[in-house]
């Protein structure tokens, strides 16, 4: 007799919007390979993230800036081959879309494309509205990020938390509820003040995503790499390590290269 595997349900832009209209809390992860993206899809996440952060974790540059658009592609198009239930957003990278409307158009139908991915996200208010609409004509949809923006780290030349004073708070409002209007699905709200979040995901009706911007948003975002304890270095207040794996793996393969050493590896029940 045949068993049916049951369908596994997508998640969708829709989905996310309903959740926040029943007030059901979002979660979201990065991932940037298949072998993690597969793990992080199978454990219930919502949203995964392939952020332009592997530009840091992957490759070990200081910032998100040197990643390119050819680079996030191969790894969008990894997660994406591991994906089937969470709805996979894509980071269109530092100088992907900045110049004007075409050229972010034509980076987020190379992403869309190439790697199959579901959404693109980009960093900005006012002054990327024009490129928002012309990817969103194309019919791709688009998560915005406000706050600490970390592709424009050389202009703020901080990681401190953002808009805390009130022209900032102000002007923060008011670029979330422009995405809002030209149609985003939702905004990632980074290391702002989380009663400056709460009256954004009050005053918005798209779902706010938050890192390091309280609990008080509609869902939360973190990169994979911090969460595990892969990467110790980035220590900043709003990271929760769920585990240390650093330590379990360092010591994994301290005891290979020791049984490597002392012949005890393989053994006889690993040969042919």
């Amino acid at each position: 007799m045949s068993v049916h595997k049951k369908p596994i349900k997508k998640i969708t832009t829709h989905q996310l919007q309903e959740m926040k209209n029943r007030g059901e809390k979002i979660s979201m992860l990065t991932a940037y390979d298949f072998s993690m993206a597969k793990l992080v899809d199978a454990s219930g996440v919502d949203v995964i993230l392939v952020g332009d952060s592997a530009s840091n974790v992957m490759a070990g540059h200081e910032t998100t800036l040197p990643i390119t658009l050819d680079q996030m592609i191969y790894h969008a198009s990894a997660v994406v081959r591991a994906v089937e239930r969470a709805l996979v957003v894509v980071d269109i990278p530092f100088g992907s879309y900045q110049g004007n409307s075409s050229e972010a158009l034509r980076s987020s139908i190379r992403i869309m494309k190439e790697s199959g991915g579901h959404a693109v996200k980009m960093e900005g208010g006012a002054e990327i509205q024009e490129s928002i609409k012309r990817i969103l004509s194309a019919g791709i949809p688009v998560m915005g990020h406000l706050g600490l923006t970390p592709q424009s780290i050389y202009k703020f030349g901080t990681y401190t938390v953002r808009a805390k004073e009130e022209e900032e708070a102000e002007k923060l409002i008011a670029d979330a509820k422009i995405l809002e209007e030209c149609g985003c699905f939702s905004i990632v709200l980074e290391k702002i003040p989380a009663e400056l979040a709460k009256r954004v995901a009050k005053e918005v009706n798209i779902p706010i995503i938050g890192i390091g911007a309280g609990p008080y948003v509609d869902g939360q975002v973190l990169v994979l790499h911090d969460v595990l304890g892969i990467t110790t270095e980035f220590k900043p207040r709003f990271l929760r390590h769920y585990a240390r794996l650093d330590t379990v793996i360092t010591e994994a393969i301290g005891k290979y290269v020791e049984d490597v050493k002392n012949i005890e590896f393989p053994n006889e029940d690993e040969m042919y």
